[in-house]
């Protein structure tokens, strides 16, 4: 966990930003690189669940999570189907 922490730190170093959860917009752009069957992955449940940007941004911003606890560069599908689970759980309608 500490290392996942000092990734986002390094990754957000400068921004005035610490944690992906507090990242904007613009700065999910630059520091949140989906693959092609993460975008794919996204881009169906954006449709399906009739999500807003926002709610789509904050998904992504579980998945950079997830994906630094893995050590992981680039945010996957995997990543993104186990963001959208999280959100499932709470009941959380767009």
């Amino acid at each position: 966990m500490l290392r996942a922490r000092a990734r986002q730190v390094e990754r957000l170093a400068g921004t005035g930003v610490y944690a992906n959860a507090h990242m904007s917009s613009r700065q999910l752009r630059r520091f949140c690189r989906l693959d092609r069957d993460a975008v794919d992955k996204l881009d169906r449940a954006y449709d399906r669940m009739r999500l807003s940007a926002r709610a789509a941004d904050r998904i992504v911003k579980v998945a950079r999570t997830i994906a630094d606890l893995e050590g992981a560069d680039v945010i996957t599908a995997e990543h993104i189907g186990e963001s959208l689970n999280y959100r499932d759980r709470r009941g959380e309608r767009a």
